[in-house]
């Protein structure tokens, strides 16, 4: 499944809209049904409305009907060669509510290089409902 999910990151990279940075971000979700969830980065000239690709794609799911823990893993894919995408903290923030603590992350650049990362791992410290 992880050689869909890179074909999916790869194709929708190009509806990346990232016309300041230049910097190309592309997801795919992996449901527990086994459906593939793409969605990609969104820039705004001002800059604090862009959309990551990781919210993007997670929120696509969530509008469609999936509900949080419906989710098995996120692949998170740059067409850049000189860095590796990993998820802001906001991004961090959605995953482990939306996906969970114990899911996967993997990130992966147009090298073909690529790291697994549980969420926990990223965000050892999430703020949590149990939090309120």
């Amino acid at each position: 499944m992880l050689e869909k999910m890179f074909e999916e990151v790869k194709r929708v990279n190009e509806f990346s809209y990232s016309p300041y940075s230049k910097y190309r971000v592309s997801a795919c979700l992996l449901t527990n049904d086994d459906k593939l969830i793409s969605g990609v980065n969104v820039e705004n000239a001002s800059y604090g409305l862009t959309m990551c690709a990781e919210r993007s794609t997670l929120f696509k799911a969530i509008s469609t009907g999936y509900k949080p823990g419906d989710f098995n893993k996120i692949m998170i894919y740059t067409n850049r060669t000189d860095s590796m995408p990993y998820p802001c903290g906001a991004c961090l923030q959605v995953i482990s509510e939306l996906m969970g603590l114990d899911k996967e992350i993997i990130v992966v650049n147009d090298n073909h290089e690529f790291e697994i990362h549980k969420v926990i791992e990223m965000l050892p410290y999430a703020f949590k409902k149990e939090n309120l």
